[in-house]
């Protein structure tokens, strides 16, 4: 039989289920693992041996075998609180913070029996698109280690895509999920916003952030998925009124599994950013848009080309908002010196912001929601980069100059805020290789609710091109 860490997180879970394998020894190959790879990539910033050990005893005793999630190890994101367990939010302010209680979507992920190993790297409290922060080393790509893996899920993709986890949960705020999913050649769903009440963004503000899986396939992607959902007597337990589109069609891993249906796809390289940044997208970005496709076109989805309108009202409103959020951050007096630059810089800006500022920056997304799914909404999936570049180096973030780092991650991210700010659900998954052997992938937008769609085409694009027989040189 293969290294554990070879199989495919659905296969690891029949292994369970048939009794072949415990939740024990499968915790310690993955830790063991964690213990050798990670000095070098900075995937975990706390690794809980014994607590996972316990816990892994636990989920045999006593959880029983028909929760999803049974016995597979997991990492929670270290912007999440767990009871017990020492949360930095990436950030020396928060150094020594140890939580009380546990947020819910860790509740969750217990609740559908997954055994967390410990803290996955995230840069202070989440806003950059990269994982480098003072707090703790640099979350390194496994395909080439002076590349950064992306962010703020930095840590989440490293671990996955090394092999230290079989599978990890995410948050996405403005791509967070999809940019070190693209960056680190594994795949990266954000949900449609509504549909995971542990995460549905409802509660965040512009609704931007939700939280979803990254995983080496896409049917690992929608067991962790379904996992997170956390269905009670067979429907989803929405905390609010408002929610994603639902259908009644069973686990989304069935959907995911099976990879059926032709769909009718359009193919986009604008995005929301183009009026206000100078966006290029690199020729290995269109290489692997084109490679894409290719392969959709041959497995008879219908293709079409087609571009979004113009719009100048985007960039300033989400500026605002990354603004807006950062003011809130716990930080006062003497723990402000204590944030980095960037982060200082927004926090400083968002508590300047004007109600009015505020007001005018929700209602001009708001806007922009309704446009963007009326442009859109002739397709059941739009085909877009997945990022414009390919994955930057650790350091090439300018850490000084608030603006010009904002523009730098606009310019590498400019396909995934607008995803946030509509609450359509987005996938992205690798399909080409540079010649220097870094991944290169795309994402597929879907309609509202549209994750069945996305999973079924990343499938068969998946089969097609059979990205997931590629390992990094770590592996």
């Amino acid at each position: 039989m293969a290294d554990l860490h070879e199989l495919t997180a659905l296969a690891l879970w029949q292994e369970l289920q048939s009794g072949r394998v415990s939740p024990r020894e499968l915790a310690t190959h993955y830790l063991d693992r964690i213990e050798r790879l990670n000095p070098e990539l900075g995937a975990f910033v706390t690794v809980t041996r014994e607590q996972a050990l316990e816990r892994a005893d636990e989920v045999a005793e006593r959880v029983p075998k028909t929760a999803p999630l049974w016995g597979l190890p997991s990492g929670d994101k270290d912007l999440w609180m767990r009871a017990g367990v020492p949360t930095g939010f990436g950030s020396r302010a928060m150094a020594g913070f140890v939580p009380g209680a546990s947020d819910e979507i860790v509740e969750t992920l217990d609740a559908a029996g997954a055994v967390s190993l410990g803290k996955t790297n995230a840069p202070e409290f989440g806003l950059p698109a990269y994982t480098e922060s003072l707090a703790a080393p640099p979350a390194r790509n496994p395909w080439n280690p002076d590349l950064g893996a992306g962010g703020s899920s930095g840590g989440a993709a490293v671990a996955v895509a090394a092999g230290m986890l079989p599978f990890a949960p995410g948050s996405d705020g403005g791509g967070s999920i999809r940019i070190p999913a693209a960056a680190c050649g594994l795949v990266g769903l954000k949900p449609s916003r509504g549909l995971v009440p542990a995460g549905s963004g409802i509660e965040s503000l512009a609704g931007l952030v939700v939280d979803g899986p990254i995983a080496r396939t896409t049917a690992d992607a929608a067991l962790l998925l379904d996992g997170i959902i956390a269905k009670r007597n067979g429907r989803i337990d929405h905390h609010y009124t408002l929610r994603a589109p639902y259908d009644d069609d069973g686990p989304f891993l069935g959907t995911a599994v099976r990879g059926e249906g032709r769909f009718q796809l359009g193919v986009m390289t604008t995005s929301a950013w183009d009026s206000a940044y100078d966006i290029r997208i690199s020729p290995e970005a269109r290489e692997a848009l084109a490679v894409a496709v290719d392969a959709v076109s041959a497995l008879g989805h219908g293709v079409e080309e087609t571009a979004l309108e113009p719009d100048d009202t985007y960039a300033p409103a989400f500026r605002t908002i990354w603004q807006a959020g950062a003011a809130r951050i716990p930080a006062e007096g003497e723990t402000l010196a204590l944030l980095e630059p960037l982060t200082a810089w927004l926090v400083g800006r968002g508590r300047a912001l004007s109600a009015r500022e505020l007001s005018e920056a929700l209602s001009a997304l708001t806007a922009y929601e309704r446009s963007f799914i009326r442009q859109l909404s002739s397709f059941d999936a739009v085909l877009t980069p997945a990022m414009a570049l390919t994955p930057r180096p650790v350091g090439w973030y300018d850490q000084e100059d608030g603006e010009r780092n904002f523009e730098q991650q606009v310019q590498y991210t400019p396909f995934t805020s607008m995803l946030n700010v509509t609450g359509l659900p987005a996938i992205v998954l690798p399909v080409s290789q540079t010649a220097d052997g870094l991944p290169m992938g795309v994402q597929l937008i879907g309609r509202p609710g549209g994750e069945r769609t996305l999973l079924s085409l990343a499938a068969q694009l998946e089969r097609r091109l059979r990205w997931t027989d590629r390992r990094p040189p770590v592996w």
